[in-house]
């Protein structure tokens, strides 16, 4: 499988939205979560009692995003630009491999519906059952970021 690495794009898109927390808190979705949005497991929360720096916090996000970036690569079938490629590690670093897979912006991606499955992004802007303002604008940019090559800022 190839795989390809988020651009400094992708990444300022990804730490804007997820923001640097140095304690563990639970997220929108009900998850304990650390540092740029890494969601900590069970066997996890004894090593990030304390908290987090920045530092390992951008050493957890490279680690993460190998497997949101593998989950792309393996789930998304036509040609993708960076911004494109970026836009849907995002989207999968939020949601997770589980919702790409499931989406319909991945099936009408891979029937090449560039355009279409770009408005897909804004249908996923709920966390616990809520619509969240911070969904709603992260959506907003990686469709853009999808669209365009640019992000919005």
């Amino acid at each position: 499988m190839i795989t390809r690495a988020t651009t400094e794009n992708g990444i300022e898109l990804i730490k804007h939205f997820e923001t640097f927390v140095d304690h563990v808190y639970i997220c929108p979705a009900g998850y304990p979560t650390v540092g740029y949005g890494h969601v900590v497991r069970e066997w996890e929360k004894e090593r990030y009692a304390e908290g987090i720096t920045e530092e390992e916090a951008e050493v957890l996000l490279q680690a993460d995003l190998k497997r949101y970036e593998a989950s792309v690569c393996r789930l998304i079938t036509v040609p993708l630009d960076d911004g494109m490629y970026d836009a849907l590690v995002s989207f999968t670093f939020n949601l997770g491999g589980g919702a790409l897979q499931r989406s319909t912006l991945r099936s009408r991606l891979n029937r090449e519906e560039y355009e279409g499955a770009s408005d897909e992004f804004l249908k996923w802007v709920y966390a616990g059952g809520r619509k969240l303002n911070g969904l709603i604008r992260r959506r907003q940019t990686e469709r853009y970021l999808f669209m365009w090559g640019m992000l919005l800022w």
